[in-house]
């Protein structure tokens, strides 16, 4: 159990930017990396003592390449 509210914990990011390239086997190629927005201390384990962080993120995902028959064009749509 934790008690307290969480705090709010100001971060910096390390290393660069690390991308995964997701090779497909239909032939498209994505790329894929974790976006780390906000960084949460939850307290501490009543066990060890240590502190307990949560984090929030989001994925940003980059289409790098993709086989031309995989492309379908919508037919227009008429507005009215």
């Amino acid at each position: 159990m934790f008690v307290g509210t969480p705090e709010l914990i100001d971060f910096e990011t390390e290393g660069g930017e690390h991308w995964i390239t997701l090779k497909l086997k239909d032939g498209s190629v994505i790329k894929v990396k974790m976006e780390i927005t906000a960084v949460l201390r939850l307290g501490n384990d009543p066990n060890t003592g240590l502190p307990i962080y949560g984090i929030q993120s989001t994925n940003v995902v980059r289409m790098v390449s993709v086989p031309k028959e995989l492309i379908k064009k919508s037919s227009p749509q008429s507005y009215g």
